[in-house]
């Protein structure tokens, strides 16, 4: 065989091994690449609270007197605590979502529609309130905890969350009491958290009465308000990096 013509066959056969080791790699390359772009394109989840400011619109909510007896209305007070926690949250780099921005009716529905349509990991109900018990009050839903499913009915939707919702009363009470704020505890039908499927607590702020722990405060006392706002801030904030995803798949609500 003459040299010139040996040493092109071996050069074939040289590039069909190569091709032979590399195809391989190529493709095992390739595979990991695109597992790469995928994971990139999916979407972060996120961190998302919601705040409900109560009432709103024609609905006033309860007559509230501040220090120098001047009425002013419920729905006026927790859409201000609202703005005050949702710039507080934001500079925590918390992303907030509220149900409104200003004095517009909502119903329940409509309400438990937006902190279900976000995912939320958090809903705060905000409410107010010159009558009951000293302090702040968290409520949350009298439904009896189930375990989640696929489907399930709109209006007690909050049942298979109720203990995740018990857990997060749980940190804002740590948080409140540590900021020398009064703080009672209890479990109520609620119509708006009911429909909600993630953890969700009504925040009622009422006077606080002096006692051997607390000082007494009135419902529009600016450094009552900030310690509370703080309180539940810091609370959320808590709460963000306790989280851990269960990873089971979100309950489609079944609504009336």
């Amino acid at each position: 065989m003459p040299k010139r013509l040996a040493i092109r066959l071996r050069s074939k056969s040289f590039l069909r091994t190569l091709k032979a080791v590399q195809l391989p790699l190529l493709l095992a390359a390739l595979f990991a690449a695109s597992l790469h772009l995928a994971a990139q394109s999916q979407p972060a989840s996120r961190f998302v609270v919601v705040l409900d400011a109560a009432h709103g619109g024609d609905d006033s909510g309860g007559a509230l007197t501040d220090s120098s007896g001047a009425a002013t209305l419920e729905k006026t007070y927790t859409l201000a605590l609202s703005v005050r926690l949702r710039s507080l949250l934001a500079a925590r780099g918390i992303a907030v979502v509220t149900t409104r921005e200003s004095d517009t009716t909502l119903d329940p529905a409509k309400r438990a529609e937006i902190a279900n349509r976000v995912n939320a990991a958090a809903c705060l109900t905000l409410h107010a309130s010159e009558s009951g018990a000293s302090g702040v009050h968290l409520y949350t839903s009298s439904l009896t905890p189930a375990d989640p499913a696929r489907l399930v009915p709109w209006k007690t939707a909050q049942a298979a969350w109720v203990t995740r919702s018990l857990a997060l009363a749980g940190v804002l009470n740590s948080a409140l009491e540590h900021a020398g704020i009064s703080v009672i505890l209890g479990r109520t039908a609620l119509p708006v958290i009911d429909s909600m499927t993630c953890p969700a607590v009504a925040v009622e702020i009422a006077p606080q009465l002096a006692s051997a722990q607390t000082q007494p405060a009135a419902l529009d006392d600016s450094d009552y308000q900030s310690r509370v706002a703080q309180a539940l801030a810091a609370a959320i904030l808590q709460w963000k990096s306790a989280a851990t995803r269960t990873g089971n798949p979100p309950a489609e609500v079944i609504q009336p």
